[in-house]
């Protein structure tokens, strides 16, 4: 990661905006948005610099610096548009005051992402001179072609067993293509099946119809039969211990959509509602669980888990005086034991992964699964989830009211 001193902040200023630098003067009308794209534009990095593009807030066209006061609120602003859900997969980016001439900006440095393309609300934007703009089929296929050569998560890796015919094209087509890109953007499609796929990163490369991890995981016919683990065992003891009998398992299969709608009817069936109809003159219906923060954890153990190397699948185990979900994948890039569920504090083991489960409308925010789980279990009156974290396992357990 680069630091610029002042002295090379100012050299950069009064070279004037690039492919590689934006300015704004104030985050006021669209700016917000115009940002969002700069920041989606330097992680696609057509122009193959390998070096971050910096969004300079605080300076004005004119290479002059402005009177907007740097407060750690816009600081706050500026670094969720990171996690905030528009841009995927998550960049990476740090943000910084400084103080040049007595005057204050804030620097927005962007790395360039390692599985182009990267979306903004649904549009792969891109840079070319100081003008930011969206990309061509032809521009697609050379963040395409920079994905394939350079270091992929695993999330990309391909499955070279594997083929078209492995992927559900209908699923692909009517339900996770009109969620992935815009109405607009599909109307003026100039891109084969292939093309599509490619961009969207389900298989290597459009004349490489090798489907990656990503894609045999969402859209895979029987993902199981390439990556044995990737299910989730579901059990219900009749008890508070793992010995107790079992009134209810499942082995949930089938590509991530699946398995997760499939566990939230399991959940919802376990999920029984009590109802008081004396404390009032009007009847109340309590669940055992506030059922979105357990989505939020089950959901979250699915996206983050490891799927390499391991056969193991995620655990759901529901007692009678608690849940417990076990997720195969232990710490990960900037999480640690000591800041695991900390707010604002997130990596991604599986970044697109996590870019498909928040297309296909199973995550809203990035790295806010935790602190949303712990408010709607303090305002149903539950007990703190517990979470426990090594290098090959993660635990999370949410007690009963």
């Amino acid at each position: 990661m680069l630091n610029f001193t002042d002295e090379a902040l100012l050299q950069i200023i009064k070279t004037g905006e690039s492919d590689a630098v934006e300015f704004k003067a104030s985050m006021s009308g669209g700016a917000p948005e115009r940002i969002r794209e700069a920041i989606c534009a330097f992680a696609n990095d057509l122009p193959d610099h390998r070096k971050p593009g910096l969004v300079l807030m605080g300076v004005k066209d004119d290479t002059t610096l402005g009177t907007t006061p740097i407060t750690d609120e816009l600081l706050r602003q500026l670094a969720d548009m990171k996690t905030d859900g528009n841009i995927v997969p998550p960049p990476s980016l740090t943000v910084e005051k400084h103080v040049l001439q007595n005057k204050e900006i804030a620097v927005v440095t962007v790395q360039p992402s390692n599985s182009p393309p990267v979306r903004c609300r649904s549009a792969i934007h891109i840079r070319t001179g100081p003008r930011r703009g969206i990309a061509t089929a032809q521009d697609e296929r050379i963040l395409n072609e920079k994905r394939r050569y350079s270091d992929r998560p695993f999330d990309l890796y391909p499955i070279r067993s594997t083929g078209i015919s492995d992927l559900n094209l209908a699923l692909f087509s009517y339900e996770y293509l009109p969620k992935a890109f815009s109405a607009e953007i599909l109307d003026a499609n100039e891109r084969s099946l292939n093309e599509q796929l490619a961009a969207t990163k389900m298989i290597t490369a459009a004349d490489d119809p090798t489907a990656t991890v990503l894609g045999i995981l969402t859209i895979g016919k029987n993902p199981q039969d390439f990556l044995p683990g990737a299910y989730v065992q579901f059990l219900r003891f009749n008890g508070n211990e793992l010995t107790d009998d079992i009134i209810d398992s499942l082995a949930i299969r089938g590509a991530i959509p699946d398995q997760v709608r499939c566990l939230d009817d399991k959940l919802i069936a376990h999920n029984r509602i009590a109802i008081d109809i004396t404390s009032g003159p009007v009847e109340k219906r309590t669940a055992l669980y506030p059922i979105e923060a357990v989505q939020q954890i089950t959901r979250n153990a699915i996206m983050h888990r490891t799927y390499e190397a391991t056969n193991a699948p995620v655990h759901v185990y529901w007692y009678n005086d608690r849940i417990e979900i076990v997720s195969p994948g232990g710490v990960f890039g900037a999480i640690t034991t000591e800041n695991f569920g900390e707010p604002g504090l997130t990596d991604y083991r599986n970044p697109n992964l996590a870019d498909a489960m928040r297309t296909l409308g199973f995550v809203q925010r990035f790295g806010m699964e935790i602190p949303i789980t712990r408010k709607l279990l303090a305002e149903a009156r539950h007990p703190a989830p517990k979470f426990r974290i090594d290098s090959t396992h993660t635990w999370a357990t949410i007690q009963a009211r």
